[in-house]
Parts: structure tokens; sequence; C-alpha cells
């Protein structure tokens, strides 16, 4: 979930200088020596979200490179680094594609806000392109979130209900995303571009559904000033999806059938029948078989509709696709919200795929949402999620009552329980006969402090100390703390 970013520079120290800073604001560092490395890694398929690419190498230079990624296709976000800062240096970098430069060695906050800038570029660029197929009605199944075994079914059989315009059903819980499903055939479709009106029919008041649906005429009926289309003709042409179809009253119905069969509606107050061409997608989380059993749902109706179903599956059937919705709604509503926020830690999403989330993916969104308006760090963390983990942010903890007096030489650790006999244990930094400590030794103890203050999650704890993860994985194993990390062997 953390983005990958690949830092390329022939020398050495500038890699693991920019693979700290980088490590430490949670993103997943690769660092490649050269331009062709970078090459064979991209042409392989190795993750990448940005690249940060050194203008100046033995070899294929920068420019180069640079030039022959575009050539390759590889589209991603380029920031060049240069030691000189020669303006026709740069003007050809940004000429070439790249996104944004900076001058060797720069600051971790100038390094920082770089990289979150461009992936926000990028994000939009992508988000912009999203809402553009969305509004022309071209979306496709190959702009659905998720590659598991149930999402794969769903698709193969949507992609052969848009060959045709056979009536189709989709079925599954609330929140599962019909309506996507359902914009996917049609966006497949020899319809796609044309109108697309989607309608909530357990949204509407009885008596409003029949002219919602099929219009009236003036003065029809009281209230009727104006003329209205109705939906069935705004989407003439195109596809007509009625959500929630099972709670379409029982007259209703029958004028619904009409359609299906005649391709015909009839206006209330109108004399005469309009002919329409719409391609009708259905789709309920009731059981219609069960309804229709009970008297609640027309049997000859269920069978129009009930052409070629595909059913949605919930989110608990399909987890594996849970990180790829997470990379999704944070950067669509991190772009909403103007935050910074650019992924999960390991720790949240194994957190959120273990979750049921029996309001499916709508309740997963509407965490995501929560959890990054609240959000105070580039990652989300477990205890941005209180209602699934249960923690809470560390920062409450700070609210306590000041801790009472320590003895000389004695560092208070804040306490995770404000009524704690103690500020739980300090860290000693002088001796017993009033020397200073080892350093080692007292390093030691900040870190057997620091992972029993955040509960092990090693990218907080990396994080508040200031050090990269691969550097708190070594100093972890060095003095012994395996057991609080939970690493295998101590």
């Amino acid at each position: 979930m953390s983005k990958t970013i690949l830092v390329v520079d022939d020398d050495p120290t500038q890699r693991r200088l920019i693979q700290a800073v980088l490590e430490r604001e949670g993103f997943v560092a690769g660092v490649l020596p050269s331009g062709d490395a970078l090459l064979e890694r991209l042409d392989s398929g190795g993750a990448c979200d940005l690249i940060l690419l050194d203008l100046v190498m033995p070899g294929r230079s920068g420019l180069e490179t640079l030039g022959d990624l575009r050539v390759r296709g590889h589209q991603h976000p380029v920031i060049v680094l240069t030691a000189s800062g020669g303006i026709d240096t740069v003007v050809s970098a940004m000429q070439a594609g790249a996104t944004d430069f900076f001058v060797k060695p720069a600051s971790p906050e100038r390094i920082t806000i770089s990289i979150n800038n461009a992936l926000s570029i990028g994000a939009l660029k992508s988000e912009v392109a999203q809402l553009r197929k969305r509004a022309e009605g071209k979306t496709t199944f190959s702009d659905l979130v998720g590659d598991s075994p149930a999402m794969q079914i769903v698709r193969r059989m949507g992609e052969r209900a848009a060959r045709s315009s056979i009536p189709v059903l989709i079925t599954g819980e609330s929140g599962v995303g019909k309506e996507v499903i359902a914009r996917a055939v049609h966006g497949s479709s020899d319809r796609a571009g044309r109108p697309f009106v989607a309608v909530n029919c357990g949204a509407i008041p009885g008596a409003l559904v029949e002219s919602l649906l099929f219009g009236h005429e003036k003065g029809s009926f009281t209230g009727a000033t104006e003329k209205h289309a109705g939906k069935f003709q705004e989407a003439n042409g195109g596809t007509l999806l009625l959500d929630e179809v099972g709670e379409l009253p029982m007259d209703v119905q029958v004028k619904l059938l009409r359609v299906l069969q005649e391709g015909e509606i009839d206006p209330v107050g109108s004399r005469r029948s309009r002919k329409v061409d719409v391609r009708i997608i259905s789709a309920t989380n009731r059981d219609l078989s069960r309804a229709v059993a009970e008297g609640g749902f027309r049997e000859d109706l269920f069978y129009r509709l009930n052409v070629f179903p595909i059913e949605a599956p919930p989110l608990r059937e399909r987890r594996e696709d849970i990180p790829a919705l997470m990379e999704s709604f944070i950067r669509r509503i991190s772009l909403e919200e103007g935050r910074t926020v650019t992924g999960a830690t390991p720790e949240t999403l194994e957190l959120l795929v273990r979750h049921d989330w029996p309001g499916n993916i709508r309740q997963l969104e509407n965490a995501v949402y929560r959890a990054i308006v609240l959000s105070d760090g580039h990652q989300l963390r477990p205890y941005d999620f209180p209602a699934i983990s249960g923690l809470s942010p560390p920062s409450e903890a700070h609210l306590a009552s000041p801790p009472p007096p320590m003895a000389p030489g004695l560092v208070p650790a804040p306490a995770e329980d404000p009524d704690a006999e103690t500020a739980a244990h300090p860290v000693r930094i002088l001796d017993e006969d009033g020397h200073m400590r080892a350093l080692e030794a007292i390093e030691g103890d900040l870190i057997r402090l620091a992972l029993e203050r955040y509960q092990g999650h090693m990218s907080e704890v990396a994080r508040r100390l200031g050090i990269g993860r691969s550097t708190l994985y070594r100093k972890v194993r060095e003095n012994g703390l395996g057991d609080l990390a939970g690493l295998d062997g101590g």
C-alpha cells in the first residue's frame, strides 16, 4: 500500500541519504545505481510509483534515461536531481517529461514536499480521467478495482452481457457496487457514450414513481405545471439502471413489463404511446424469487428482467481486493479534502483485510474518509480506525496529568494509561556512580520504551524516533527486543 519510490543515482552516499528520508516518511524506497538498472526493473514489471533520477551519471545519463522511459511507455512521474542547477539542463529535463527537480543536497522537507506534490498531480490526473469516462458513459470493466477470483467472474459475465442488449439483473448486498458494474456493462457495449440514467426505485414516493419513470403531460394531475419527459425518454438510445427494482409498486410493474415487451411507454395524461430504445439493467439486494412467491413481485416481470443475472460479491468474499480499494479511496479522498495522505501502513492493511465489512465497499469508503480527515500523517495507521482497531491516537495519552517528580538522571516516558502507578519505565541517563551511561545502552532502553509505547507498531516507532524502518529492525535485533516487535527469533 505504501508508495514505492525508486532512487536512481550513481553516488551511494546520496542514495543512502535519500533512502533514509523516504523510509522515515513511510515510503518504500528502492535504490538503483544507473539508468540501465532502472529501465531493466521497469521493463520486468517492478513496482514503482515515482522516480528520483540523477541527471549526471556515467554511461546512460539522466536525460537519456528519461527519454527512454517515455519511449518505452513508462509514464511514472519523475523528479530529476542535479548538483549544478543549470537552467538549460533543468529546462531540457522538464521538456522531456520531468515533473519537478531539486538541487543536491536537498533538505528532507524539500524532498518530501516535491514527492507529495508529484504524487498528488498524478493522482489528480487519474481522477480527472476517471470522472471524464464516467461523465461520457465510457466506464469499462478495466476500471473496476480488484483482481480477486470473484471479481474476475463478474468481469467475464459482464463483458459477455455487454455484447448484446439483453436485460441484466445485478444482485448483491447493499454497498457492493452494483451501479459501478452496471456502468461498466453500459460503457463496454455499443451504447457507450450515450445516456446512462440511474434511478433508485426505493427512494421515490409511490405517487411519483410512474411520472418520474414514464413522464407526464402538462395538467395531467395537480401540480403538473410543465411537461416532463421521464427517465425512459431521458435514457433513450442508452441504458436505464433500475436500482432496487424490487421496491416498484405493482401497478408500475405492469407498465414496465409493457416497455420490455413492446418498447413503448405511456406518459401520464398522454393519449398516445411513445417508442423508446432503452437497454434495461436492474439491480436489487432482495431475493426477487422469494418476493414472487410471496406475491410482492410479478412473476412475468421477474423472468423478463432476470435474463442475464450477475451476482456482485460481498467484500468479505474478496478480501484480497481491499488494498487496491484502499489505494483508490485514499487517492480520491485526499484530493477532495486537500490532505497529503499517500497510503496505509502494512499493519493497517492487515487490520482492514481481517475485518468482515458488513456494509461492504460503502462502509470501507466511509471508514477511509473518516480516517483521512482525522489523520495527522502521510500514512494511515490502525489508531486512525478506532471503531475497528479499538486503539486511540497516541496524542491522547499526552493529556494525562503531570507525572510525579523523577530521581536525578532519569527521563520520564509517557504512560499508556494516564492513571498508571508510575510514568511507565524511565530511561536512565546516569549510572549508579553518577556517570553518563553508554550511548548504546541508552538507545536500547529508548527503543524498548518506544516499542511498548506504540504497541510494537514498527512504522510508528520508526517515525517517532526519526530513523528508517530497516535501521529500526536492525537495532531491535541487536538489542534482543524481537519479542516486543513481534519478530520471530527475538
